[in-house]
Formats: C-alpha cells, structure tokens, sequence
C-alpha cells in the first residue's frame, strides 16, 4: 500500500526546508533511520564474524553521527537558519522518512545501502562512529536526486 498520500499537504509548496522541517516526518524518520541501522549493523557483524554467530543490534543513531552527515553531505539547506546538532539529525530523519514516504526507496533499499557503506570494526566504538557518519553521509548523497533543488 502506497503511503504518499500523507505527503499531499507537502507537496503543495515542495522546498528542502518544508521536507527537512517537519517534526512529523523527523519523529517517523527516528524509526526508519534506527530500524535500517540496526538492521544493517546486525548483518555486517553477522557476515564479518569468524563463529557463524549471528548478531543481532538495536542501535539508535546519535544525532551528532546524523548532524555530521549532513553537514558532510552538504544538506544543511533542508534544516531551519542556526540549526544545532538535534535539529540537523532532525533534518535527516525527515529527509529519509520523506524519501519512504515517496516510494523513491524502500526500507530493505536503505538497510542495503547502509550495509554495503559500513567498514571497519564495529565492535570499537570510535570506528563505528566514523564508519555509520560516511555511510549516512552516502545515503545522503544518493538521495540527493529524488529531492527538489530549492
């Protein structure tokens, strides 16, 4: 079942900072953005671990890791004038509930997205930090083209 019918009101007036402001989809883009995360950190340290143990992770993202991501990824345009670090990861997660909402990728899309970004030892915290900053700063950057321009 199609849910873009919940962008209508959106889509009346489609900027970057209707879509990266609106607490609506940054509240449901929280889930997608900890969902797909989780998801795809389970499988990478699943497929990378030596015991054929399978790993399964609830993590939420920190919204410096999601801040920086959009920074990196030149996307602060989508977030209000002198957005903090709360604000910005707000922006990305309205930003990817937006591009769910629109059917422009589905959640498996994201989860395979993030899991073929992530490197690196997740098991130590700094790496893992770095490695899931460049792969929302990929994510970003990948979606950039089912976005408006202005």
């Amino acid at each position: 079942m199609a849910y873009n019918f919940l962008l209508k009101d959106l889509n009346l007036n489609l900027t970057q900072r209707s879509i990266g402001t609106d607490k609506g989809l940054a509240k449901i883009g929280d889930g997608i953005v900890n969902l797909t995360y989780s998801v795809a950190k389970s499988i990478y340290l699943t497929r990378n671990k030596k015991n054929n143990k399978i790993i399964r992770t609830g993590k939420k993202v920190s919204k410096t890791i999601l801040a920086e991501a959009l920074k990196d990824a030149n996307m602060k345009s989508f977030s209000k004038n002198r957005a903090n670090a709360h604000d910005l990861a707000d922006t990305v997660e309205a930003i990817i509930a937006y591009i769910w909402f629109s059917e422009k990728m589905t959640i498996k899309e994201i989860i395979d997205f993030l899991f073929d970004s992530l490197t690196g030892d997740l098991y130590l915290r700094h790496i893992e930090i770095e490695s899931a900053r460049i792969a929302f700063t990929k994510l970003l950057n990948h979606i950039k083209k089912f976005l408006p321009e202005n």
